[in-house]
């Protein structure tokens, strides 16, 4: 996959795409205030893998897989419900702001792990700067005293073991993905996963769906179609046409919007270590994507 020069519309897309994304997680922490955190997540993916499904049928696309690919399907879905569990239990201790900067440590844990399990994917000087400007952030994050208690660093670390299964799931699906389009890769750990969240929650949510008003409606939705739906075929779209350097330039977007919206929509406080922490995996991130890192 070549990397091109992006045109400004496709840039704007992308960046528009990066915000949404930051957003997820305000949209997470409102529909958890009317349903149970598994419950959340089988609704969103039904609701997402439903409207993929239409999108598909009226593009004609194939969803069919063979056997050899139906096993690579179940080791996704299974990485896919551990990441998707731990983000959605994780979010209903921290805030907004907490889980969103250490989702985006995603970029730090795929570039280490692809180090050891892709040939060919090594760690340059400046990338491991970038890795540990990304962590620095982390521990600020961490020592938040003036916010931290049991509840909320039960729920960071939640969050720090979700994108350490997301990240396993990105390596494993950079091995896997020349076999499946991007809409397979998508849509089948979502029906997968969403009858599994559903009995989760039947059996640890407590009460599945406690009340359900205008504004836990709409989060769900904006998490189902304008995020998963939406945001991961455009996402991949782009992906295809112009590489993955040329996105990544935009994903410091994500921990920025994530934290504004944080702050605005919810109330959450904006304190001197959020900000140095958001700062310095800002920092990695633009260090680990920039360009003359890269090759091709």
């Amino acid at each position: 996959m070549s990397n091109i020069e992006m045109p400004l519309k496709s840039s704007l897309y992308t960046a528009f795409l990066c915000l949404l994304f930051g957003a997820n997680a305000v949209a997470i922490k409102i529909s958890l205030n009317g349903l149970g955190a598994f419950t959340t997540a089988g609704l969103r993916f039904s609701i997402a893998a439903a409207a993929i499904l239409l999108w598909v049928a009226f593009k004609h696309q194939a969803l069919i897989i063979n056997k050899k690919q139906v096993l690579q399907m179940v080791i996704l879905s299974l990485l896919f419900v551990l990441q998707t569990s731990c983000i959605y239990i994780g979010f209903t201790k921290t805030t907004a702001s907490h889980g969103i900067i250490i989702t985006n440590l995603l970029p730090f844990f795929v570039l280490t792990l692809a180090h050891y399990f892709i040939p060919g994917e090594q760690i340059t000087f400046k990338n491991g700067v970038g890795v540990t400007l990304g962590f620095l952030g982390i521990i600020f994050l961490f020592f938040d005293s003036s916010q931290m208690s049991g509840d909320l660093l039960a729920g960071d670390l939640m969050i720090l073991f979700a994108v350490f299964f997301w990240g396993c799931n990105a390596v494993y699906t950079k091995r896997i993905n020349k076999g499946f389009s991007a809409v397979q890769i998508t849509w089948y750990p979502m029906i997968f996963g969403a009858p599994l969240f559903f009995l989760c929650g039947y059996f640890w949510d407590g009460q599945m769906v406690t009340s359900v008003n205008a504004a836990v409606l709409k989060a769900l939705l904006f998490q189902s179609i304008a995020v998963t739906s939406f945001g991961f075929v455009a996402w991949n779209g782009l992906l295809r046409r112009f590489g993955a350097t040329a996105l990544h330039s935009f994903v410091f977007l994500m921990p920025v919007a994530g934290v504004f919206f944080g702050v605005l929509l919810l109330g959450e406080p904006l304190t001197g270590k959020l900000i140095v922490s958001m700062v310095l995996i800002v920092s990695g991130i633009i260090i680990v994507n920039n360009r003359s890192n890269r090759t091709g």
